[in-house]
């Protein structure tokens, strides 16, 4: 009866310190260290509205916005994934030349097939850099402009040789947003 009356109370010292109190002093050192990736990376407009996360590819699809790379999982969240779609599978090759026409012929790879979890929220400067004739004739806008825009938008490899070089699809939107 001690043994039982023993493994009862460790049982629920365990739960109450692993289930209870570690998650919460995590949350609170997340809160007050990591504030903003604790609460998702969200970026708002010039109105202070939430209008996504950084961490995640939305579809913008009006010419006047820079386009993200295409998507398995139509940006969805819950259904992400890859396609899983061999090489010589008929459907890639269907959504690649459609890509490509939409891109054109000297567009970068990225910008013709899915990222593996349909929801990487950058794409290279050379795939932004392709958009930009199409972006600064919808707006009305010097390419020279958007171009400089794009390259202000580059962000480096981490630690100077980690990654590639990449711009982040909705900040450069909010960016292009907030030019007058």
């Amino acid at each position: 009866m001690k043994t039982i009356l023993q493994a009862i109370l460790i049982t629920m010292v365990l739960t109450v310190l692993t289930g209870f109190i570690y998650p919460l002093a995590i949350t609170a050192a997340a809160q007050l260290l990591f504030h903003a990736q604790a609460n998702g990376s969200l970026s708002t407009n010039a109105k202070g509205e939430v209008v996504g996360s950084t961490l995640l590819a939305q579809p913008f699809t009006a010419t006047k916005y820079f386009w993200p790379r295409p998507s398995a999982a139509n940006y969805a969240t819950v259904a992400s994934g890859a396609s899983n779609f061999g090489p010589t599978n008929a459907a890639l090759a269907k959504a690649i030349d459609a890509n490509r026409q939409q891109f054109g012929s000297d567009a970068p790879v990225e910008m013709l097939t899915a990222s593996a979890s349909g929801l990487d929220p950058h794409i290279s400067p050379e795939a932004a850099r392709l958009q930009v004739p199409r972006v600064a004739l919808a707006r009305h806008l010097d390419e020279a402009k958007v171009n400089a825009l794009v390259g202000q938008s580059i962000e480096r490899r981490q630690l100077g040789f980690l990654g590639e070089e990449r711009v982040n699809v909705l900040a450069l939107n909010l960016a292009l947003d907030g030019l007058k």
